[in-house]
C-alpha cells in the first residue's frame, strides 16, 4: 500500500495551487470590458427603443469578430427616467457596485452634461452618445468626455445656411425650455443673424419640454406675424405644435426651418400630418445610397426585421467608437483611453468620422432637406448630407470655448 507523508502532501497542495493560479490567468485576461450605459428608455422611447437595438447590433457584431483587445463587450444598462438625479444614481451604481471601465449613453442635454461632471469629479471615462448642447464640449467641457451627435452647433450652422436663402426678414423661435432648446435657438439666431443682418427676430416661446400648450404657443406666436418661424420641439410635442399650427394656420404661407424633425423617430408619428416643405435636419433612411448604410440596413434589418431610425445609427455608431478607442489605446486605463480618443477615427453608416483632439467632438454629420408626405407617411426629399468637420468652429477657436482641463 503507497504511502503519502505530510511534506509530500504540502508540495502537491503547492504545486495544485500554482497551476490553479497560473491556469486562472488567460481566463481573466478573456474577463468581458463592461461598459455602463445610461438613457432615458422610459423617459423618451421613441428615440432610445432603437438606439438600443442599434448598440445591441454592434455589441453582437463586434463579440462575433473575436471582441476587443481578445476580450468581449458587455453593456450595462439603466434607465434614467428623463432625470438627471437618477441618471447620477445610475451613474454612481455602474462605476461603484457594478465596477465598469467606462460609461455611455444618455439623450437629453441636461442630464448628459449631469453625467460628464460625475465622469470629471470620479476620472472616469464618457462617451456622450445623444447630448446635442454645445456646453458638453465647450462651456462645460471635459477631458474625460467624447461626443458622438452632431452638435447644436452644427445643425444650427447647417441650417442657418439654408435659412439665409429665404426672403424671410421677421423670424419667431419655438423651442422647449431647457438647455438643448435654449442652446439651438441661440446658435442659430446668432448664425443667422451673422448671415443676415436684416433679421428682426419678432417671437420668443419657451413651452416646458413634454407639456406644451400647442393651441396657446401657435397663437401667440400667430400675433406676431413672423415670415418665417425656428422650430426646435420634437416627439409628442412636436405632434401637438403641427396639429394646433394647421388648424390656426400658424404655418400657412411661412417658412418653418426646423431642428431634428426630419428623423423617422418624429416624422413616423405625424403620418400624412407631415408639413410639407420645411427645412429640417434628419435621417431618410429609405433613400440613403452609400456602402456604409447598405451594409448597416442589411444587417439591422436581418437582425431586428425592422428599419432603423436615427436612434440605431446613433447607439450603432456609439458602440463602435468605444470600440475603436479600447482598440487604439491597447489598455483600459482611462488616461490611455483619453490619449487614444483624440484623433480616433470610426467607421459609422454614415461613413469615417473623426474625433477632434481639441474638443472631443465627432466630425458626425446630418441630413438636410425638405419634408414631404409620400404614401401616406413623412419622409425627407432633396436632402444631402453635410459633414460636421465643414461647419464646426476650427480647432483652435474651440478650444478657446473650453475651460481649462
Amino acid at each position: 500500500m503507497m504511502t503519502i507523508d505530510r511534506r509530500s502532501i504540502g508540495a502537491w497542495l503547492a504545486a495544485t495551487v500554482f497551476a490553479a493560479t497560473f491556469a486562472g490567468v488567460p481566463a481573466r485576461a478573456a474577463d468581458p470590458i463592461r461598459i455602463g450605459e445610461i438613457n432615458s428608455y422610459s423617459g423618451i422611447p421613441a428615440f432610445t427603443e432603437p438606439y438600443r437595438k442599434g448598440w445591441q447590433l454592434a455589441v453582437e457584431e463586434i463579440n462575433a469578430a473575436g471582441g476587443v483587445l481578445g476580450r468581449p463587450l458587455d453593456v450595462i444598462s439603466r434607465d434614467d427616467a428623463g432625470r438627471p438625479a437618477d441618471a447620477i444614481t445610475a451613474a454612481n451604481e455602474l462605476v461603484s457596485r457594478e465596477k465598469v471601465d467606462l460609461l455611455t449613453g444618455t439623450f437629453f442635454s441636461n442630464i448628459g452634461l449631469a453625467v460628464s461632471d460625475f465622469a470629471r469629479q470620479k476620472k472616469i471615462l464618457f462617451v456622450a452618445a445623444e447630448p446635442l448642447t454645445d456646453a458638453m464640449i465647450w462651456e462645460q467641457g471635459s477631458r474625460y468626455t467624447f461626443r458622438l451627435r452632431p452638435s447644436n452647433w452644427v445643425q444650427a450652422a447647417i441650417l442657418a445656411e439654408e435659412a439665409a436663402k429665404l426672403p424671410a426678414k421677421r423670424w419667431a423661435t419655438i423651442a422647449p425650455n431647457y438647455e438643448y432648446g435654449q442652446s439651438a435657438v441661440k446658435v442659430f439666431k446668432q448664425i443667422l443673424s451673422e448671415k443676415r443682418p436684416d433679421i428682426e427676430w419678432v417671437s420668443e416661446q419657451w413651452p416646458p419640454q413634454g407639456k406644451i400648450d400647442a393651441g396657446a404657443v401657435a397663437q401667440a406666436t400667430l400675433a406676431t406675424r413672423p415670415d418665417a418661424i425656428l422650430n426646435v420641439t420634437f416627439g409628442p410635442d412636436l405632434v401637438k405644435l403641427v396639429r394646433e399650427g394647421n388648424t390656426r394656420g400658424l404655418f400657412r404661407d411661412r417658412q418653418v426651418v426646423s431642428f431634428i424633425t426630419g428623423e423617422p423617430e418624429y416624422l413616423d408619428p405625424l403620418k400624412d400630418e407631415t408639413p410639407e416643405g420645411w427645412i429640417v435636419t434628419g435621417y431618410p433612411w429609405q433613400s440613403v445610397d452609400t456602402p456604409e448604410h447598405d451594409k448597416f440596413l442589411a444587417a439591422y434589418q436581418a437582425r431586428f426585421n425592422d428599419y432603423p431610425r436615427l436612434g440605431s445609427v446613433v447607439g450603432y455608431a456609439t458602440i463602435r467608437t468605444i470600440a475603436a478607442i479600447i482598440e487604439r489605446a491597447g489598455s483600459l486605463d482611462t488616461e490611455k483611453l483619453i490619449e487614444a480618443g483624440r484623433g480616433v477615427e470610426v467607421e459609422t453608416p454614415f461613413g469615417l468620422i473623426t474625433f477632434r483632439p481639441a474638443d472631443h467632438q465627432s466630425t458626425l454629420g446630418a441630413f438636410v432637406g425638405r419634408t414631404t408626405v409620400k404614401d401616406g407617411r413623412g419622409v425627407m426629399v432633396d436632402f444631402t448630407y453635410r459633414s460636421g468637420a465643414d461647419y464646426l468652429p476650427d480647432e483652435a477657436t474651440a478650444a478657446k470655448l473650453r475651460r481649462p482641463d
